[in-house]
C-alpha cells in the first residue's frame, strides 16, 4: 500500500490539519485508523504522518492511550499491583498517589504526562517541606506504574525515567554501647514492658515482629522463637501480615536471661487475663494490653521507651528501631560472622548486612590483623 493510501492529511482550516493513518483491520474485518489533529502548518502535519508511518514499518508505533493518568492508575493498581504486593504495601501505594500525584497530574491524559510535569511535581513537594525520602518513594511508585504502561504498549516511554531526584539524606542510626545497653536494661527491668525491650535488644527483631509475636511461636523449653509474621494496623483494624521478605521468616535463639524473663512475663500476663475476665480478648499475643489488645507503638514509645531512656541517662533521640541496630552492631563488634548476624536479623542478603553496618567493619579488620600477627609472628 502506498504512503498516500496508508495515510492522508486533511486540512480543516488555517493551521489545523487532521492526520489519518491506516493501522490495519480488526478481527471482525473493520478498518482501524490513527487520527490526530495537528495545529500547525501542513508541512508539520506531513512530518508527523511520515513519523507515524516509519514507526509502523519498524513495529514501534504505539497508539496513544485515551485515558487520564487517574484512570490508568486505577487500572494499574487493581490489575498489576494488587496481585503481587502485600496489602500494607498496596495501601501505601494508594496513599502516596492519592496525596501527591493524583491532585496535580491525575487529570492529564496519560500520553500527555511529560518529564517536566513530573519534575515540577517533585520540586513543589520538596519546597513544601517533604523529605527527599518521601519524594523518592513517590517516584518509585509512579515510575513503576508508567513502566507497566510501556509494557502494555500504552506509552512509548516512561517519562519518570527522565527526571532528577533530590539527594536522600541517610537516616542516622544509633547503636548503644555495651555500657549503655546495661544501663538501659537495668532501668527497663522496672518497666511494664522491660521484657519486650530485653527481647528487642538481644534478638534484633523488628518492632512489628515482636509486637505481633504469639505464644504459639515461642518455645521456652528449647529457647527459640519462630518469626513468621508481623503485626500491622489498617485504620482501626489489626491484622497479621506476611514477613517483610522471605528471609524474614526465621528461627531466633534466645539467651537464658531472656527465657527467664519471658517465663516471668507469661505468669504476669496470665494473672492479668484472670482479672480482666470476659473483657480479655485473647489473640495469643506475647505482648498485649491488660485486656489482650495489641500494643500501640506510639503509646509504647511515649509512655515507656522514652521515659526509660531518660531515666537511664541516655539520649532521648534513640529510636525503638535502634535496639535492632544495637544488637547487630554489638554482635559484629564482638567478632560474630556477618552471615550469622544477617540470618538473625532476617536480612534479605548478607550484602545488605555488610552495607548497613559497614562502620563496624574497620574494627573487625583490625581484630583480624591482630590475630594474624599473633598467629604468625608471636
Amino acid at each position: 500500500m502506498s504512503m498516500r493510501k496508508r495515510g492522508q492529511v486533511i486540512t480543516k482550516g488555517k493551521n489545523n490539519h487532521l492526520v489519518r493513518v491506516f493501522l490495519g483491520t480488526n478481527a471482525d474485518g473493520r478498518r482501524r485508523y490513527h487520527n490526530k489533529v495537528i495545529r500547525g502548518t501542513k508541512k508539520e502535519a506531513l512530518q508527523y504522518q511520515t513519523s507515524v508511518l516509519s514507526d509502523l514499518d519498524r513495529g514501534t508505533f504505539i497508539e496513544p492511550s485515551k485515558e487520564t493518568l487517574n484512570e490508568y492508575l486505577d487500572r494499574w493498581l487493581n490489575t498489576s499491583a494488587a496481585p503481587r504486593l502485600r496489602e500494607r504495601t498496596l495501601r501505601d501505594y494508594r496513599s502516596l498517589l492519592a496525596r501527591y500525584v493524583r491532585p496535580v497530574l491525575g487529570h492529564k491524559m496519560l500520553p500527555a504526562v511529560m518529564p517536566l510535569d513530573i519534575q515540577d511535581l517533585y520540586t513543589s513537594m520538596l519546597e513544601s517541606g517533604l523529605s527527599p525520602r518521601t519524594i523518592r518513594y513517590t517516584h518509585a511508585v509512579l515510575s513503576s506504574a508508567l513502566k507497566q504502561a510501556v509494557k502494555w504498549q500504552l506509552l512509548p516511554r516512561n517519562a519518570a525515567e527522565y527526571v532528577d531526584l533530590p539527594r536522600q539524606k541517610r537516616t542516622e542510626m544509633y547503636a548503644m554501647s555495651k555500657d549503655e545497653v546495661a544501663s538501659f536494661l537495668a532501668t527497663a527491668k522496672e518497666d511494664r514492658w522491660g521484657t519486650l525491650f530485653l527481647l528487642a535488644v538481644t534478638t534484633g527483631m523488628r518492632p512489628g515482629e515482636y509486637m505481633g509475636l504469639q505464644w504459639k511461636d515461642v518455645n521456652l523449653d528449647e529457647g527459640m522463637i519462630h518469626v513468621n509474621k508481623s503485626l500491622v494496623r489498617n485504620k482501626s483494624e489489626w491484622r497479621f501480615d506476611e514477613p517483610k521478605t522471605a528471609k524474614s521468616r526465621r528461627t531466633v535463639k534466645l539467651a537464658p536471661t531472656v527465657v527467664k524473663s519471658l517465663r516471668a512475663h507469661r505468669s504476669k500476663q496470665a494473672a492479668e487475663r484472670l482479672r480482666a475476665g470476659i473483657r480479655y480478648q485473647d489473640y495469643d499475643l506475647v505482648f498485649a494490653t491488660d485486656t489482650g489488645q495489641p500494643l500501640e507503638s506510639r503509646n509504647l514509645i511515649k509512655r515507656h521507651f522514652k521515659p526509660v531512656l531518660k531515666q537511664a541517662g541516655l539520649r532521648e533521640t534513640i529510636r525503638l528501631y535502634d535496639l535492632r541496630h544495637t544488637c547487630a552492631t554489638l554482635l559484629l563488634a564482638a567478632g560474630e560472622h556477618p552471615k550469622i548476624v544477617s540470618e538473625m536479623l532476617g536480612h534479605a542478603s548478607i550484602q545488605l548486612t555488610l552495607d548497613t553496618y559497614s562502620h563496624v567493619l574497620p574494627d573487625m579488620q583490625q581484630g583480624a590483623v591482630a590475630k594474624l600477627e599473633d598467629m604468625l609472628f608471636s
